[in-house]
């Protein structure tokens, strides 16, 4: 039971890692080429997924700094709206 388990795990990183692969814009991949990242990934499982998490997948972008909507700006203000009575484009178009 705990080899299918292990088993059941290292598939499931490994079509993860392989779906997230897939899916990150090529100019956003660290490292190497994607396909090369995508054959790592199917070709040495548990290797190639732990390795794409560390040192292929695009660094996440810091909150702190972020604005956005109903959120706060580097400033302490808020950035944007943050009831529909505060958005000037619903107002309008009620």
């Amino acid at each position: 039971m705990p080899r299918v388990l292990l088993a059941l795990a290292m598939l499931a990183l490994t079509i993860y890692a392989a779906v997230d692969c897939v899916q990150t814009e090529e100019s956003s991949v660290r490292g190497l080429p994607k396909i090369v990242w995508v054959l790592l990934i199917l070709l040495f499982p548990p290797a190639g997924p732990i390795a794409w998490f560390l040192a292929g997948r695009p660094k996440a972008v810091p909150r702190s700094g972020r604005a956005g909507p109903g959120g706060f700006g580097r400033d302490g203000r808020p950035s944007g709206p943050r009831g529909p009575d505060d958005d000037p484009d619903f107002l309008r178009n009620i």
